[in-house]
């Protein structure tokens, strides 16, 4: 059972720990190191570009060493970038809050073979934080800390063992001023890319929202139609997501890009989460599908797979990392687009209407919710992750957010005025059970 806080959330969401940036996530991440700290003897740290990243950062350092541990700095830095690194030491942690807004930040843990903590461990993490932090080490088995150098210039190779180079491909690459600003650039030149960038300064003052959603990115779907590039690529604010767009300026929905990626790789086992479209299990693919959050899929891909990843853009290629790398990913497109357009390859993969959504879940009663949703009378329902209603040619899926007090709403069908019914039934079924819980 995972340990509740106060706001009646777990410590740990679908992916790490996230919270405003102040001084309550200050004390929670020097508890945290401190427990990571008592834990793992030698530990490595990075940080996305934000503002606070480097006040929350200094903070959890200072945690694991007073645990008595060892704790190297590695800067600013991608975060598959840092879960490579994490393979020459114990564990490794993040300090980033991915695609969330800048005046949030929080922290990702990850083990030496590029996977995230799992659910035991965090649980670990979360008893120890929450339950009376561990006590200090003596001030004689104290450890200095140390900075790591080297780690980006050593993603770059990695990479660059799998990636063809191109010839003067055009590229068009938004940042976002995040964490990708400090590696993705010079990763694309190097393979051989003509590179326009957008957005490519470290800053942590986020020019667009974080996520790289369609809505988020108009800059870069202009730029990529005007300049008559070959594809245009968007990293999210520590880059373990990457999206796209293709040589026609469209962008490339998530669904469609899970299954450009496994077929291009010639996957035939891939896992994926509930929530992505049931193209993917119609193109023949053995299919195996998680609770939402890369870190299900990550721990899934351990027992086996060739290809795994979520709509939100999170891509995991088990022979690159089990680390969600957006850096690897654009890498990877890039060579794809270097052999065919990839408005072509797009075109190619059948497509459902998908509708998402979410609705602020406070007052909710979920057992009254699925009640109001069993209503519906589904052919049958998956509780993987929050409820899916399963249809003849459509499905519904109701959860509850993994990183804040929302409701998540999903609805595919075959077509658009079916998907549209699902998810108003389902955003209809939600609002009176809130309606209700006010009532009483």
């Amino acid at each position: 059972m995972r340990v509740k806080i106060k706001d009646n959330m777990s410590l740990f969401g679908t992916s790490g720990i996230r919270r405003i940036a102040d001084a309550g996530l200050l004390e929670l991440a020097l508890k945290v190191g401190l427990a990571v700290g008592k834990i793992y003897d030698n530990v490595v740290t990075g940080c996305d570009t934000r503002t606070s990243s480097d006040a929350i950062k200094h903070a959890f350092i200072s945690g694991v060493l007073t645990a008595g541990a060892r704790c190297s700095d590695a800067g600013i830095m991608p975060t598959p970038t840092l879960a490579l690194a994490a393979k020459e030491f114990k564990a490794g942690a993040m300090i980033t809050a991915s695609h969330n807004p800048p005046e949030y930040n929080g922290i990702k843990l990850w083990n030496p073979d590029g996977s995230a903590f799992d659910i035991n461990q965090q649980d670990q993490i979360e008893e120890m934080v929450l339950n009376g932090s561990p006590e200090a080490a003596k001030w004689c088995d104290m450890k200095q800390s140390a900075v790591l150098t080297g780690a980006i210039e050593q993603h770059i190779r990695h990479i660059m063992k799998n990636a063809a180079k191109v010839s003067k491909l055009k590229v068009v690459l938004d940042c976002g001023c995040g964490a990708a600003s400090v590696i993705t650039p010079d990763l694309l030149k190097r393979m051989g890319c003509e590179v326009i960038p957008l957005n490519c300064s470290p800053s942590g003052f986020f020019p667009r929202p974080s996520e790289p959603t369609e809505a988020n990115l108009g800059s870069l779907i202009q730029a990529t139609k005007e300049s008559s590039a070959a594809l245009g690529i968007a990293h999210d604010g520590d880059a373990d997501r990457m999206m796209a767009v293709d040589d026609k300026g469209r962008f490339i929905p998530g669904d469609k890009l899970l299954a450009l990626f496994a077929r291009q790789e010639n996957a035939r086992d891939v896992v994926t989460t509930t929530d992505a479209s049931m193209v993917i299990d119609e193109m023949g693919f053995s299919v195996t599908r998680t609770k939402v959050g890369d870190s299900y899929v990550s721990d899934e891909l351990k027992k086996g797979g060739d290809f795994g990843g979520e709509p939100s853009g999170a891509w995991i290629f088990p022979k690159n990392s089990l680390c969600p790398d957006g850096i690897y990913a654009a890498a990877r497109l890039v060579n794809i687009a270097g052999k065919d357009k990839l408005s072509e390859l797009v075109d190619k993969i059948p497509e459902y209407p998908i509708l998402r959504g979410s609705i602020a879940s406070a007052g909710l009663d979920l057992t009254e919710l699925e009640k109001r949703l069993l209503d519906m009378k589904p052919l049958s329902v998956n509780s993987i992750d929050g409820t899916k209603l399963n249809f003849k040619d459509g499905w519904l899926l109701i959860r509850p957010s993994g990183t804040e007090p929302r409701i998540r709403v999903t609805a595919e069908a075959r077509t658009e005025a079916e998907a549209q019914q699902l998810y108003d039934k389902g955003v209809r079924a939600i609002e009176e059970c809130i309606k209700g819980s006010k009532k009483k």
